[in-house]
């Protein structure tokens, strides 16, 4: 295979979400895995609602997740490409102008709907001569275009979905251009596929009758066709689409909320194919992972819930060196010690701030027998302490007081942290030293 050229083409008129980055992944690690080149392309024909704030936020969405585009376009810089284009399918008869007014054309959808008819487009345009066309002109009347389809069925072999047919007599002759002038998707994508030498279309399900389509318009403009990759969508756990408007799942709120990018960009790769979900560090290793013939037909939920456990799987493996500057930046870097007594009970990263504060203090202590907490005090070994102290600790109190199990520990756990649960005593107890030690057990807040 000769190295790929793949896009991931948002539009830029709202935050993406996890459906979106989906697309994104999979266009981005396949070209790395295939040493080809990853285009961002904004589709921002729509001048009205696309912004470059929403522009920005995207390219920061990407680079969070770890994925640089090789090149990124503009379609809103590309018109001359779209009009040569049109002009180059009028000359060859597929573009034709219509005159019917929206509310003339419900007027026949309904009408057809009624008769048992499909309600595709009737072609009523082309039966117009040209005195009827210069008449509807003359009376205000702005012409939309619409691509006059090859009534056959157009067939493709998909990546994912294996052999693929539509027949396009069943579908109404698209709108490329609209009365104002304006391109609707269809025509912009086809021809910046064709401009940019894109080979692989690696995109949802939900474009592949759009697929058929724009087939017959890259034949129609002498171009090469590329292959075709249609993944499964994502919904959310309770069955229902991502959608920008709503703000579903937006990359951006996962950021917010601390999750790590690599959790992310697993369960938005792997979830829905034949590969076992699981938390996976490397995007390179990722990539290797990427099967589109293992990519299920079904919609694929992605699960919040699931998002926070692969999260904290791969915090409980990351190293101290990994975070180290993250750690700083949140003041609470109190070492490589620390970071490995504490992560195992971490889902965000974030989440380290409170076992520094138990370290550092001050902690209110919860001491609820004062006779065995200073029994305990009386038996608390001099420093320095390492990670056999606690035990050594905890054995002649139990040789004392006759307390063991889960009636030891906890009211130990409880007047040296304020909490019942927790990473290991045996790790945390060294690194909050004889003098807070001391003082949280006769009661002190330290």
């Amino acid at each position: 295979m000769s190295k790929p050229i793949v896009r991931f083409a948002p539009s830029p008129t709202g935050h993406i979400h996890i459906g979106n980055t989906r697309v994104a992944l999979l266009n981005a690690l396949f070209a790395r895995r295939e040493g080809g080149t990853f285009i961002l392309r904004f589709d921002d024909t729509d001048l009205a609602r696309s912004k470059q704030e929403y522009a920005d936020s995207i390219e920061t969405d990407l680079k969070w997740l770890g994925i640089e585009p090789d090149i990124v376009v503009r379609q809103s810089e590309r018109f001359d490409l779209y009009d040569a284009a049109a002009e180059q399918l009028k000359d060859v008869g597929r573009l034709y102008p219509c005159y019917e007014t929206p509310e003339e054309l419900e007027f026949r959808r309904k009408r057809q709907l009624a008769r048992g008819l499909p309600p595709i487009y009737d072609r009523a345009a082309l039966k117009l001569t040209d005195e009827e066309r210069k008449a509807l002109e003359e009376a205000g009347r702005k012409p939309h275009w619409r691509f006059r389809l090859d009534h056959t069925n157009v067939a493709w072999t998909d990546l994912v979905r294996g052999d693929c047919r539509v027949d396009c007599s069943s579908l109404s002759d698209p709108v490329l251009v609209r009365e104002d002038g304006t391109y609707l998707y269809t025509l912009p994508s086809v021809v910046d596929d064709i401009e940019l030498k894109i080979t692989h279309v690696i995109r949802g399900e939900d474009h592949v009758t759009n697929t058929a389509v724009q087939i017959q318009i890259f034949e129609a403009l002498g171009a090469a066709i590329p292959t075709f990759a249609h993944h499964s969508l994502l919904i959310t756990a309770s069955g229902e689409g991502l959608s920008k408007r709503l703000g579903h799942l937006s990359v951006q709120g996962l950021r917010e909320a601390g999750l790590e990018p690599q959790a992310v960009a697993s369960l938005a790769v792997l979830v829905g194919s034949a590969e076992a979900v699981r938390p996976v560090a490397d995007l390179g290793e990722l990539a290797r992972l990427i099967d589109f013939s293992h990519i299920s037909r079904a919609p694929a939920k992605f699960d919040e819930s699931e998002l926070e456990h692969l999260n904290a799987r791969l915090i409980h493996e990351m190293p101290y060196g990994a975070v180290r500057e993250r750690l700083a930046a949140l003041d609470a870097d109190l070492g490589e010690t620390f970071w490995n007594a504490v992560r195992g009970n971490l889902t965000k990263v974030r989440d380290v701030s409170d076992w520094a504060r138990v370290v550092r203090g001050p902690v209110t202590p919860v001491i609820e027998d004062r006779g065995f907490i200073d029994a305990a005090l009386d038996l608390l070994p001099e420093g320095p302490w390492d990670a056999s102290t606690w035990k050594a600790w905890t054995e002649a109190v139990k040789a004392k007081t006759g307390v063991k199990g889960k009636a030891l520990f906890m009211p130990l756990r409880l007047s040296l942290t304020g909490l019942d649960h927790g990473p290991e005593l045996a790790s945390l107890l060294p690194l909050i030293g004889p003098e807070r030690a001391k003082a949280r057990l006769a009661g002190q807040a330290a």
